[in-house]
């Protein structure tokens, strides 16, 4: 029964990766700058560099116990995590681990699957947030909170990440790169335009105003794109603390049903479309094309990823400016910012040895030093409280205060299941669905309650689908 359960979930893999690679997007032109390669969401600071050749690890003694380790951070990122794994290896002696980049987050999800069905799985796997309940519903894996030995309080992880990962009340993975999206602005502008570069805009509406400013000004031909749009919508929701899903988001059950025609849904992609009809909203593409043109001074605002935050700070010839995510109208309740980044997953074909050997490489990554490294290094957030605090104690966040800004957003949210974020089955190309919707509305002039009750509709079939191979 496991064998022919992943066997299905690891066709649907392939499904994603050939939607996401068939998928032709609207993409009006926007810069003539190629747009930075981006195998990943989540990273506060990405940069463009070059992957760094890669460290080969160390041989390990006959005795050791060996673990691999495959994950989708390319770039300088790849270099980090060969630190982590060199420095894991030098302080315990009994473990090699082996880390291994193998692609993008779909790239790699879906190679986990099927090496587990050829019985040859890496011991650890990242799997980004989307592919949390496939990763959970795929009977492949070793739950973490089993593997803890009682020396991690799972208190202890950053409550909106610990949060999003947790189900049915356990932490199925190890917490591992999370991060979430903001606003960038161009605090140049706002001072040639004679607006107080200090004072950001907390709602679509200043947005559009200052944007309009700006743009009479002849300082900029538009006032805002985004970066993975889709994600951006899924985020409005629990900002809202709407309910993207039936069933506390796929938590007390899993989903069967989308809620993205509600009414909230309508208004916010209305507002979107109503933007975009005036000029202001310039659509980026469906990840990070939008940064260049932002950089350029195409425009005063952009909404991404803090994956892009250090990329952008290295770059910008002007003040870059960070703030919370923009807020439709005070008649919704306040909710949070969902996390995004990836979480590492024990396959169960790893022996005893090699879980207990993936458990210890866990602890290590969550110590407060390692996890403080990671935060520098990338930009990632810190899973653990501890190094958050310590990093606040020694005043990194004055010093860096666009780093502050994402967290301070996480962490002054509400916590209920809508602003939890959602839990999806086959939510990589539940993505693709909205993406496309929004490329109607914002590109193509579709009605946006038409474009939004034809994704409703395909999310809703892709769910039962979903359901029907579960045993």
């Amino acid at each position: 029964m496991k064998l022919r359960k992943i066997k299905i979930l690891f066709s649907l893999m392939l499904v994603f990766v050939m939607l996401l690679t068939a998928c032709t997007q609207a993409t009006p032109a926007i810069t003539e700058a190629p747009a930075p390669e981006a195998t990943e969401m989540p990273a506060l600071a990405a940069t463009e560099e070059p992957a760094p050749a890669a460290t080969e690890a160390p041989a390990a003694p006959a005795e050791a116990v060996e673990i691999t380790f495959w994950h989708a951070m390319s770039g300088s990122r790849e270099e980090i995590v060969n630190g982590i794994a060199e420095r894991f290896n030098a302080s315990h002696p009994g473990i090699v681990v082996k880390p291994e980049y193998t692609g993008s987050y779909a790239e790699t999800v879906t190679k986990g699957l099927a090496a587990y069905r050829t019985g040859t799985a890496p011991t650890i796997l990242q799997a980004y947030e989307v592919a949390t309940r496939t990763m959970y519903d795929s009977g492949a894996i070793v739950p973490v909170y089993t593997l803890n030995t009682g020396d991690v309080d799972w208190e202890e992880v950053v409550t909106p990440i610990r949060k999003y990962y947790t189900l049915e009340g356990n932490l199925p993975c190890m917490p591992f790169n999370s991060s979430t999206a903001m606003i960038y602005y161009n605090k140049d502008m706002f001072t040639a335009a004679g607006l107080d570069p200090n004072v950001a805009p907390t709602t679509w509406d200043d947005i559009e105003s200052m944007s309009k400013t700006i743009m009479d000004a002849g300082l900029a031909t538009g006032g805002l794109s985004m970066g993975w749009p889709a994600w951006i919508f899924e985020q409005m929701f629990a900002y809202h603390d709407q309910l993207l899903a039936n069933n506390d988001n796929g938590r007390s059950a899993i989903a069967s049903e989308v809620y993205l025609n509600s009414e909230f849904g309508v208004k916010m992609m209305t507002k979107w479309q109503e933007l975009a009809e005036d000029d202001v909203l310039v659509y980026g593409g469906r990840e990070y094309a939008a940064n260049d043109p932002f950089l350029a001074g195409q425009f005063p605002f952009l909404v991404q990823s803090t994956s892009s935050l250090g990329g952008i700070l290295k770059n910008a010839t002007f003040k870059v400016g960070t703030a919370f995510l923009p807020r439709l109208s005070d008649e919704y309740p306040q909710g949070n910012s969902v996390i995004g980044g990836a979480c590492l997953w024990v396959f169960d074909s790893a022996t005893p040895e090699q879980q207990a050997a993936a458990w210890e490489f866990f602890k290590f990554t969550f110590s407060t030093e390692e996890a403080i490294n990671w935060h520098k290094g990338t930009g990632y957030f810190p899973t653990s409280v501890s190094a958050y605090e310590q990093l606040k104690s020694e005043g990194w966040f004055e010093e860096e205060p666009n780093h502050a800004t994402a967290f301070n957003q996480i962490l002054s949210g509400a916590d209920t299941p809508a602003s939890n974020g959602a839990i999806l089955g086959d939510f990589v190309v539940i993505r693709d669905i909205v993406g496309a919707a929004i490329e109607d509305v914002v590109v193509n002039g579709v009605d946006p309650k038409v474009a939004l009750d034809k994704a409703t509709a395909d999310t809703n079939q892709v769910l039962a689908d979903y359901i029907s191979l579960l045993p």
